[in-house]
């Protein structure tokens, strides 16, 4: 969460209200890392000053009255290369979905840059590449990623399916208060009170198969934070108990490995014989089993014997599966 000094933070209001992004005294709070408290005595101090911003209730968030805006934004060549190569891969080449407006955004940006700050971007922009994990195309999840957007912009409670992991049954039908859209690896996943549960569920975007917004409002409680829900998770989801793992890497791996941060408390030691342990205290165990298979013969579990368990036993089904194949002849070369 961004942090701003005063003045920031009032410009940065002033912009974002300018948007007309339905912003709402907590979403505010949230963006500019405040309470909304403080929030209201942001707005009170811009309208002192001479600027009418109004809560327009239809809409669901602040207007500006009057002619007032703020000028252009005068971006470098790297502000501007950073922008470009940012919402040229990841949004208007899909690999994540449902970033196409950050796309259309930077095309209005590039018609107004200055032709030398253009000719510039032109000459490296094709030299920088950014490519993350492909998701699957996202065929009809883009009109429930857009309600659950405007449920949690309207703060109304949705009437929601939302199909098992075997895809057997007509769904589990719940009402759902979405706090938060969250990208992680390959899917969007909505964050929010689950109605059926009675708690916070991570639920994945792709699953759901109805929402229906409600009249029913909700707030997002005060202090709401995605880290505090994901805690020590893997991934996406979080588990029990916290558990310390260490793992060790042979020396054909090690450095690949050690080369990037998996997880938040991540330690590493290295060792003269060029293996690598890594150490991690992880929320619940059945996400990182996935990972450590992903490894092959190069990691083994030091510790705990839960997570060694685990393995063994997928590794074995996993080589069970191939048991009974005998030779594969050679096709046609």
């Amino acid at each position: 969460m961004a942090k701003y000094t005063r003045v920031h933070r009032l410009l940065q209001i002033l912009t974002l209200i300018q948007g007309g992004e339905h912003w709402t005294p907590e979403r505010l709070a949230e963006v500019c890392g405040v309470s909304p408290r403080t929030i209201f005595r942001d707005i009170k101090e811009i309208e002192a000053a001479g600027y009418k911003i109004a809560f327009d209730k239809k809409a669901g968030g602040y207007r500006i009255s009057g002619d007032f805006f703020l000028p252009p934004v005068q971006l470098t060549p790297r502000e501007s290369l950073a922008l470009m190569v940012l919402c040229e891969h990841l949004a208007g080449r899909g690999q994540i979905p449902f970033l196409d407006q950050a796309w259309k955004a930077m095309t209005k940006i590039q018609a107004v840059l200055p032709i030398d700050v253009h000719e510039e971007m032109s000459k490296i922009s094709e030299s920088v590449v950014v490519q993350t994990a492909r998701s699957a195309p996202p065929d009809g999840h883009a009109d429930m990623y857009e309600k659950i957007r405007d449920a949690i912009s309207s703060r109304r409670t949705l009437r929601c399916t939302y199909e098992s992991l075997s895809g057997a049954g007509d769904g589990e039908v719940f009402e759902f208060e979405p706090y938060a859209l969250y990208f992680a690896v390959r899917a969007w996943y909505a964050v929010g009170f689950h109605g059926g549960r009675g708690e916070i569920r991570t639920l994945k975007l792709s699953r759901f198969t109805g929402a229906t917004k409600t009249d029913r409002p909700y707030e997002i409680p005060d202090g709401f934070s995605l880290d505090d829900v994901l805690g020590n998770a893997w991934r996406m989801i979080r588990g029990e108990p916290e558990t310390d793992v260490e793992l060790l890497f042979d020396p054909a791996f090690a450095e690949t490995v050690g080369d990037t941060c998996w997880h938040k408390t991540q330690t590493s030691e290295e060792h003269p014989d060029g293996s690598l342990t890594l150490r991690f205290t992880v929320a619940g165990l059945n996400e990182i089993v996935w990972w450590v298979l992903s490894m092959g013969p190069h990691c083994r579990v030091i510790k705990p014997p839960a997570l060694q368990e685990m393995v063994r036993e997928k590794a074995e089904a996993m080589a069970n599966l191939y048991a009974d194949t005998g030779r594969i002849e050679a096709g046609p070369r």
